[in-house]
C-alpha cells in the first residue's frame, strides 16, 4: 500500500477542483514572457497563485519546450509551520495534488538518506505549503518526472550544496528552491528592499538571511553548489503582492530566477 502525502493547501492557496486548476495554470503560463533558456535550476515564489501565480509563471514556461526531457525534480522550500533542523524528507511514496499522485524518486532519496543533515520527518511537510504549491505547475508543464522534495530549516549553504552536489545529476535533473522575498513591508520600501536581495542572488552571494527571503537556507546552497557548476543567473520577474492582487502597505515580494549552465549559453552567440 502506498503511503501518500496528501494536499494541505488545494482550495486555498489555489483551486482544488482540476479543471479550474488546468485553466488557471495555462492561463498563468501563456502569460509568461517567452524566454528560450537551457534550466539547470529556478527560484520561485510560493504564495497563493493570485499573488505569485503569474511571477512564479515565468519561470515554469521555461520548462514548457524541454518537458519531455526532465525526468527528476529536486524541490527545496522553507518550513513555515513545523522546524526540523537540516533538511527533512516526507517518508512518504508521492505527493497527491488535485492532478494526480507525485511519485518519490526513491533510488535519488537512497543517494542522500545516510547523510547526517538528511532526516526523515513527516511532520515538516505534513502542513507545508512551500512545496506543494510548486507542483501543480510541475505536473502542468512537465511530462513524467519523479520527486526529491526537502523542507529545509536550519541546514547551512555547505549541507545544502552537499545534497545537491548527490542529486545534480545531467540535463534529465531540475533543481527548483521555492521562496519569497521580503514579508509586510510597505509598497515601495519591499521594492528596494527586494531588489538588492536579487543583486545579491545574481552575485552568488550566499549569506541571505529570513529578512530577505524565507527560502534563504536552501537558497544559499543552491547558491554555493551553482557558482561552483558555474551556472549564469537570469532574472525573469520581480514584483510584489502590491503588483499583482494584495494591499500596497503590507506587500510580500516575489522573484523568479532561472540558472542556466554555461555551455548552452554559448550555443546561442550569434
Amino acid at each position: 500500500m502506498q503511503s501518500i502525502r496528501p494536499p494541505a493547501v488545494a482550495g486555498m492557496f489555489y483551486p482544488d477542483n482540476p479543471a479550474k486548476l488546468t485553466a488557471m495554470l495555462q492561463g498563468l503560463l501563456a502569460e509568461a514572457r517567452g524566454v528560450t533558456l537551457r534550466v539547470k535550476a529556478l527560484i520561485v515564489p510560493h504564495a497563493g497563485y493570485i499573488y505569485s501565480g503569474p511571477i512564479a509563471a515565468s519561470a515554469y514556461a521555461l520548462l514548457q519546450p524541454v518537458r519531455a526531457s526532465i525526468k527528476r525534480v529536486v524541490l527545496l522550500g522553507p518550513v513555515h509551520r513545523v522546524w526540523t533542523p537540516g533538511l527533512a524528507l516526507p517518508g512518504v511514496d508521492a505527493f497527491e495534488t488535485p492532478l494526480g499522485n507525485v511519485t518519490l524518486d526513491q533510488e535519488a532519496i537512497a543517494l542522500i538518506d545516510g547523510l547526517p543533515q538528511v532526516q526523515t520527518h513527516p511532520a515538516a511537510h505534513a502542513q507545508e505549503h512551500s512545496l506543494e504549491v510548486q507542483l501543480p505547475f510541475l505536473q502542468n508543464t512537465l511530462d513524467d518526472f519523479s520527486l526529491v522534495p526537502l523542507a529545509v530549516g536550519g541546514a547551512t549553504p555547505e549541507q545544502v550544496a552537499e545534497v545537491l552536489e548527490r542529486l545534480w545529476g545531467g540535463a534529465e535533473t531540475l533543481i527548483v528552491v521555492s521562496s519569497d522575498l521580503s514579508h509586510f513591508l510597505g509598497h515601495e520600501e519591499a521594492q528596494q528592499v527586494d531588489r538588492a536581495t536579487v543583486h545579491e542572488i545574481l552575485m552568488f552571494n550566499n549569506h541571505l538571511v529570513g529578512e530577505q527571503a524565507c527560502g534563504c537556507h536552501p537558497i544559499n546552497g543552491l547558491l554555493l553548489a551553482a557558482r561552483r557548476h558555474e551556472l549564469i543567473p537570469h532574472l525573469l520577474d520581480l514584483r510584489n503582492s502590491g503588483d499583482t492582487a494584495g494591499d500596497r502597505n503590507r506587500v510580500v515580494g516575489y522573484a523568479a530566477i532561472a540558472f542556466s549552465e554555461a555551455s548552452t549559453e554559448a550555443k546561442h552567440v550569434h
